[in-house]
């Protein structure tokens, strides 16, 4: 009892920008959330990326292998994202999409705490402090996974900077804590790992920084060829990512015909990516570079890669390198005399501002994020049709309504498994017709379909009935 009244006079005498930065971050938490259930319930949300993560998680939660129908992976051979166990206690007590995006959200804005833990002491002010972590909370990349579905990759949005935290303050056990969590988010996350056990060992620790270094490499092994490998035959599906016909032949490039690469990495915006990735920073971690540097892999590897989501700021790969430039950012301002760092801060606030107003997709920017609300006419009349679908039916449906079925054991994303698109490993498949078409018993359908969906309806029209239908969707069932 004793200890507990301690820590509530720990609280109750906390500074006041300690309740600043936590009123920031809930408020963050519940203008977001609302934002992207509004999106959801407003058909925003798609098989790809959050129904497959809901499907996988609802079975994971029931004690099946969360073998994915609507991808045809096993979840845990898509990514080795081991932090998904962490979600299945919260589908026990509220299952759906919504308990994916709010959790998203949490983790995201959750990273502002420990920044600011470390600003304020690096900084040497508590103003300074808040306004850093506003920064992290208003930062386009950051906004740009938050807004995106659904991804495991959020929850580094919290796990990287109190790893970070414990690192530069030297707290060896809870850097343990989060340097493993960090392992759990994905098999990628060596990227940025590594280069902190490097930096961690030539500036803090050098066992602590050895461990980071050897334990990220082991843990991308393990999670690629051997977990991925063992559920889905292959260590990674996203080779065919890395130009020129894969990493070794992409190295050949590089040392064959240089010139060629340097056209390809400044080709599709490649530049603009990075400078999007630097401006919201103002290029002030560039004083004392080395904590940023972490980052550098992460953005190298997205600038390569082939795969145009991957160098843009608007999708969940650019997160991870967000916290060691804002990290990078303090710690070259830590090293800066103490009358220039208000100006350098107030830069940063006012550059982040600015890119945020032009980048992300928050409700003050120049580009809210466009979506229909809850109340729109389609997505009500959505709602009400799929009530006639049964709960353990095995169904095809339009890809905006998974989300919302995504619970059961065979969900598919129309025209699969009549044609399949976007499913299982074997590309081979695609376009093929998978023996599970014929067990199909419900189909939910716009009633405008576009020519190539109309086709494939066309193919399958004369096994079912139509047993619903609205101003916008129908239902068919099996004869």
């Amino acid at each position: 009892m004793q200890k507990v009244r301690s820590v509530a006079l720990r609280v109750s005498q906390a500074p006041t920008a300690w309740w600043i930065v936590i009123a920031m971050v809930i408020a963050y938490i519940i203008i977001v959330s609302r934002v992207l259930i509004d999106v959801h319930l407003g058909l925003g949300t798609s098989s790809y990326d959050i129904g497959l993560y809901d499907q996988g998680t609802w079975l994971l939660s029931r004690f099946d292998a969360p073998f994915v129908t609507l991808m045809g992976r096993n979840l845990l051979g898509d990514h080795a994202s081991i932090v998904m166990f962490f979600v299945v206690p919260f589908y026990w007590l509220i299952p759906g999409s919504e308990t994916l995006l709010v959790l998203q959200t949490v983790a995201i804005g959750a990273g502002a705490v420990p920044l600011f833990a470390y600003a304020r002491k690096a900084l040497e002010s508590d103003v300074l402090g808040v306004a850093i972590a506003a920064c992290w909370l208003l930062n386009p990349a950051v906004n740009g996974t938050a807004y995106e579905n659904f991804h495991p990759d959020g929850f580094i949005g919290f796990f990287l900077p109190l790893a970070l935290y414990a690192a530069l303050t030297e707290r060896w056990r809870l850097y343990l804590v989060a340097f493993v969590l960090c392992l759990t988010v994905k098999e990628d996350v060596a990227l940025v790992m590594v280069p902190l056990g490097i930096f961690v060992a030539l500036r803090k620790h050098r066992k602590w920084g050895v461990v980071t270094a050897i334990a990220s490499v082991v843990a991308t092994i393990l999670g690629m060829f051997v977990l991925m490998r063992s559920l889905i035959g292959v260590p990674t599906r996203n080779a065919w990512r890395i130009p020129f016909g894969g990493p070794t032949g992409f190295i050949k490039e590089v040392f064959t015909n240089p010139l060629n690469v340097w056209r390809y990495l400044t080709s599709e915006e490649r530049p603009l990516y990075v400078w999007k990735m630097i401006a919201p920073f103002a290029g002030v971690f560039l004083l004392v570079p080395e904590l940023a540097l972490i980052s550098a892999l992460v953005i190298l590897a997205n600038i390569v890669s082939n795969f145009w989501y991957q160098f843009h700021i608007e999708y969940h790969y650019s997160l991870i390198a967000v916290p060691g430039l804002i990290f990078g950012t303090v710690y070259a301002l830590q090293r800066v005399a103490l009358k220039y760092r208000q100006t350098l801060v107030a830069i940063v606030c006012v550059t982040t501002l600015a890119t945020s107003y032009l980048w992300s997709p928050l409700p003050f920017a120049k580009s809210p994020y466009p979506h229909w609300p809850a109340s729109h006419p389609v997505a009500v009349a959505a709602r009400d049709i799929i009530d006639v679908v049964p709960a353990d039916a095995k169904i095809s449906v339009f890809h905006s309504l998974a989300p919302h079925l995504a619970h059961r054991k065979e969900v598919y994303q129309f025209p699969t498994p009549f044609r399949v698109v976007l499913y299982g490993v074997d590309l081979s498949l695609e376009n093929s017709r998978l023996p599970q078409a014929e067990s199909i018993e419900y189909v939910v359908l716009p009633i405008n379909k576009d020519q190539q969906m109309a086709d494939d309806w066309a193919r399958e029209a004369g096994a079912f009935t139509r047993v619903a239908v609205n101003e916008y969707w129908e239902v068919f069932k099996r004869r």
